[in-house]
């Protein structure tokens, strides 16, 4: 039968509740940290290698018993693909330093983008990650590819940051709504065949991440965010059914019934959602629908897995 995520993506039963953590790989692995002092590259250096992807996506799964692999990738790589330059200046999180300051600026963004080129490093990462799983034993563990959404896409792009200018992506919407759609348009273009191209490449499920929720007033979401994820689901679900959708629209969990009615199959709830009350309104919402409900992830505090974080496996164990 299907891995236990795969087969819960699907509206199918597992034998146990699935595991994997969204940022697994990286930073809190020791065995990081000394691969990437060893190979001197950045984190934005290391994506661009598939062989150090392929290495990070592998490490937590060496260390943890998890039930996915997620691929070690960035937000932004998509922005980046459009030529937006990206900057990781180190404490400060990741940056566009020359961001789009009026629509004059969208003359630097082409109209279109050959996937397979502007992103083929990705998609090399994600064939070589599944030769990895299959080298060591882990074929049986699913690949999960990844986007940022839209919206968040054009947060950076015309902010540049996540804490400083946060309200330059509202302001377009506002101001320039026809060249913010035309923009969102693009984008839409782009994720649609970029996560197409993960799941030729190996992918066995999709992520898109709306990271950004918490800068864009709900009606704005609605009008500009919402069918950009919609129209993505869509276009995925006709090209690959069986490929199971996970939809995150991060503090924009107003929205969790709309996601599963858009066709994600497994929709993550964040820190901020009542997991009771998000359970029922998706129950509500697949039946009205007549539709089927998605399952959940996520809800899940970090700080339960620092050491010293409170009772960690007690309470961990409860939930």
């Amino acid at each position: 039968g299907a891995a236990p995520m795969v087969a819960v993506g699907r509206g199918q039963a597992a034998a146990r509740t699935p595991v994997w953590l969204f940022r697994q790989a990286g930073r809190h692995l020791p065995e990081y940290q000394a691969y990437k002092a060893d190979k001197g590259k950045n984190f934005l250096e290391l994506l661009r290698d598939p062989r150090d992807v392929a290495e990070v996506t592998m490490q937590p799964l060496r260390r943890y018993d998890l039930d996915a692999a997620i691929l070690f990738s960035d937000i932004l790589v998509v922005a980046e693909a459009l030529g937006v330059r990206v900057e990781m200046p180190g404490g400060k999180g990741i940056t566009v330093p020359e961001p789009l300051l009026s629509p004059a600026d969208l003359g630097r963004v082409p109209d279109s983008l050959d996937v397979s080129e502007g992103l083929g490093h990705v998609l090399e990462s994600v064939r070589a990650i599944k030769s990895a799983l299959a080298a060591e034993g882990r074929a049986h563990v699913p690949l999960i590819g990844f986007s940022a959404a839209p919206w968040t896409l054009l947060f950076y792009m015309v902010g540049g940051s996540s804490r400083r200018n946060t309200d330059s992506g509202m302001r377009w919407l506002r101001e320039h709504p026809e060249d913010s759609q035309a923009l969102l348009d693009l984008l839409s273009d782009v994720v649609v065949e970029y996560m197409s191209a993960q799941v030729e490449a190996g992918a066995d499920m999709l992520q898109l991440f709306e990271a950004m929720g918490e800068h864009i007033a709900e009606p704005e979401f609605y009008t500009f965010a919402m069918p950009c994820m919609r129209r993505i689901a869509r276009e995925l679900k006709a090209r690959h059914p069986d490929v199971p959708l996970l939809g995150f629209a991060r503090d924009a969990m107003y929205s969790l019934g709309d996601l599963q009615d858009a066709g994600f199959d497994v929709v993550t709830l964040d820190l901020s959602a009542d997991r009771a009350a998000a359970r029922a309104l998706l129950r509500r919402r697949a039946q009205a629908a007549g539709g089927r409900e998605a399952a959940v992830q996520g809800n899940f505090d970090p700080k339960l897995l620092w050491r010293g974080g409170g009772a960690g496996e007690k309470r961990g164990k409860k939930k």
